[in-house]
């Protein structure tokens, strides 16, 4: 399913009037998609990752729908606005994914603090979305969410413009939210902190999974052990010199960047 853009296939923008911010933020974003192919969670073509324009709330940089997620590069990335125009794409051969334009669009334009959204379908994460009882905080990984999940029911594939309002109404001002029957959506402040929240996420339906596989009665943290241990995990554990803390991910991306520029330094392009 694709969104066809009125506006001309060619781009409206040459690479030379790209700012250094947004470079560095279309640079993130490949290692992003690369990052969550390494690690498992892509669905061939499907899915999507997208990060808004530095200082620019009408646009954000999506996929080429019909590329891999190892083939993403930082120059390939579209740039869209809100309204679903194709700004700027340096490949006529492709366009954008439909629900991904109305599932990022919602999130970019009721999120102004929301720099990056990640929504992938692995099996973990469309697992826990059909389990009633939701995500447990069954472990300290799944702690660091616990209150603070949204749930989406299902309504179909997300193609009607006018699910955003609602998409943007259950995750609210949280981190992560659980698109019921489909999959997972994260959100982030930087690209690396919605990496790492998609990440821990991940990991707890992974685990969540697996324990529930075991047969055995569950040994669940009191309440309010699960409070304390929420309000610990969602800051993160270094804080700056004037006691704000910093996005998530940002001690992991630097090593994160370098474990992929061993591997192929081609997202970069």
């Amino acid at each position: 399913m694709t969104h066809r853009s009125t506006a001309p296939s060619a781009s409206q923008e040459t690479t030379a009037a790209i700012s250094d911010a947004e470079r560095r933020t279309r640079t993130d974003l490949a290692a992003c998609y690369r990052l969550i192919d390494l690690f498992g969670m892509s669905d061939m073509i499907l899915n999507h990752i997208s990060a808004r324009v530095p200082g620019d709330d009408e646009h954000f940089l999506i996929n080429p729908f019909g590329m891999m997620y190892e083939e993403i590069t930082a120059s390939c990335l579209i740039k869209v606005d809100l309204a679903g125009k194709v700004i700027h794409n340096p490949n006529a051969q492709y366009t954008i994914n439909l629900p991904g334009y109305v599932i990022h669009s919602a999130i970019h334009g009721a999120r102004p603090d929301v720099a990056c959204v990640l929504h992938t379908h692995t099996p973990a994460g469309m697992a826990v979305s059909a389990l009633q009882c939701g995500l447990l905080p069954l472990n300290q990984t799944a702690m660091r969410f616990a209150g603070g999940v949204g749930y989406h029911d299902f309504e179909g594939v997300a193609v009607d413009v006018d699910e955003r309002q609602r998409l943007a109404a259950n995750l609210a001002d949280r981190d992560v939210m659980i698109l019921r029957n489909h999959g997972l959506l994260a959100v982030g402040r930087t690209v690396a902190e919605a990496f790492v929240n998609m990440q821990r996420l991940e990991r707890a339906c992974q685990t969540q999974l697996l324990t529930l596989s075991a047969g055995s009665p569950l040994h669940m943290p009191a309440p309010a052990v699960t409070e304390r241990a929420y309000q610990q995990l969602r800051q993160a554990p270094t804080p700056n010199p004037d006691g704000t803390h910093p996005p998530h991910g940002e001690r992991e991306w630097p090593a994160l960047l370098r474990m992929l520029d061993r591997r192929d330094t081609s997202y970069r392009d």
